[in-house]
């Protein structure tokens, strides 16, 4: 037993401590889609049927910070389906941790 100890502390002393590799971290260049956003880019960014609630949305909350902050339950009351709050609560979501954010020209299909 203490053989194995002095095998193994004399193996961890002599191995020579490497420095671990440096992170590489890759960014994109600066994306065209820097646009002011309101309401209507940001529905028109979701895609997926959303921006036809574009209108009722800019009546009902006006600003779009307020969108921002907005809560399933006041998307309800205007009578958005269940799927669209989801994807509109998703992605503001992603807004306002900035990992996402709509295009400036559509994306052709």
């Amino acid at each position: 037993m203490a053989w194995r100890y002095m095998f193994f502390d004399r193996l961890a002393n002599s191995l020579p401590v490497s420095t671990p590799c440096p992170a590489r971290f890759y960014s994109k260049s600066a994306p065209s889609y820097l646009v002011k956003v309101g309401i209507p880019e940001f529905l028109n960014g979701i895609g997926k049927g959303v921006e036809s609630h574009a209108a009722k949305l800019e009546t009902e909350i006006g600003d779009f910070h307020q969108l921002l902050v907005t809560r399933t339950l006041k998307l309800k009351k205007l009578g958005i389906p269940c799927k669209h709050r989801k994807l509109i609560l998703k992605y503001t979501h992603k807004y306002r941790l900035g990992l996402w954010r709509p295009r400036a020209e559509p994306v052709k299909a």
